[in-house]
């Protein structure tokens, strides 16, 4: 059965169909949201609200085909709006990696995504939502700014700057051993 299928099921009511669908992309719903939210429960939060506000409005879903940006758009506004409700500053995150390449130097792996850390911690949720959005799922910046609710210039904007603070905070570490990878750029 092929996901269109399932989600027209899924809007005619089918429980099933819809756990099927929500276990195809909870893993790297909820990796996002980690990144974005900076804390185990609270990403666990977000993902169970996106979902449920999906459950709610399938029946207005138009595009069966835009399942998944669709619940991804959900799941990342959640995530800002636990973010509001919290008021409060994200403490840690755990780094996974969702769809990176094998790398035999596992030394090297750990201290890139440490690097990563301490730039993705640099920025506020907004901005982070942007780049995880952009970069860990792969999303091009008009799909990020629809997802987000905001203006593609907005969308833009947040990326340009945080990709800017990331390397601020990369550059300004002493102890940032950074390493090349394909394309000339560093890790």
């Amino acid at each position: 059965m092929d996901q269109r299928e399932l989600v027209e099921r899924a809007q005619r009511g089918d429980r099933d169909a819809f756990a099927v669908l929500a276990g195809l992309f909870v893993a790297r719903l909820d990796a996002a949201a980690r990144l974005i939210l900076r804390d185990h429960e609270l990403a666990r939060d977000a993902v169970q609200e996106g979902y449920l506000r999906a459950w709610r409005n399938l029946p207005s879903l138009r595009d069966p085909d835009r399942f998944e940006a669709w619940l991804r758009s959900l799941v990342s506004r959640s995530c800002i709006d636990v973010l509001r409700r919290r008021g409060r500053r994200p403490r840690e995150v755990e780094l996974l990696p969702i769809d990176g390449p094998a790398v035999a130097d596992f030394a090297t792996v750990v201290a890139d995504r440490d690097l990563l850390d301490l730039a993705l911690r640099r920025l506020q949720p907004e901005q982070r939502a942007v780049i995880v959005l952009h970069y860990y799922l792969g999303m091009p910046l008009p799909d990020v700014a629809a997802a987000l609710g905001i203006p593609i210039g907005t969308a833009k904007s947040r990326h340009h700057r945080s990709l800017a603070l990331m390397r601020a905070a990369i550059d300004d570490d002493p102890d940032a051993g950074r390493s090349q990878v394909a394309g000339g750029q560093y890790a």
